[in-house]
């Protein structure tokens, strides 16, 4: 079994920034490919907008590009979203998921945390 936990959301101002963590435990972090993804009020959970394979490969949707980043740090079984230039429609709750393999259906990964809010409002 491999655990989850996202931690680092909160309230922030349009424009400002947020690093969100998803640590691990159980079992080895970097034989999983983790996908972020999240879920805005009254709509459904979309993602994963941003990957880290286990590769060591990292990617985001072209449309986040430039202000969402994705790392990881395997020896503190972490991998990290950071968020720049937030907007009111980043509010969401975010969700670290892993799976085996890179997929972009959700149903492919296997493990979930249980997500942290990020609020974006003046």
């Amino acid at each position: 079994q491999l655990q989850l936990e996202e931690s680092g959301g909160g309230l922030v101002q349009p424009g400002g920034s947020l690093r969100l963590s998803c640590a691990s435990s159980g079992r080895n972090l970097d034989r999983y490919t983790i996908g972020w993804f999240r879920q805005a009020p009254g709509k459904e959970r979309e993602g994963p907008f941003c990957t880290s394979k286990f590769s060591g490969a990292t990617s985001c949707v072209d449309s986040l590009k430039g202000r969402f980043s994705v790392s990881r740090d395997s020896p503190k079984k972490t991998v990290y979203l950071q968020m720049n230039s937030l907007k009111p429609d980043d509010t969401a709750i975010y969700y670290c998921a892993a799976g085996f393999e890179y997929s972009k259906f959700e149903p492919e990964y296997d493990y979930w945390g249980q997500g942290t809010q990020v609020t974006v409002s003046s």
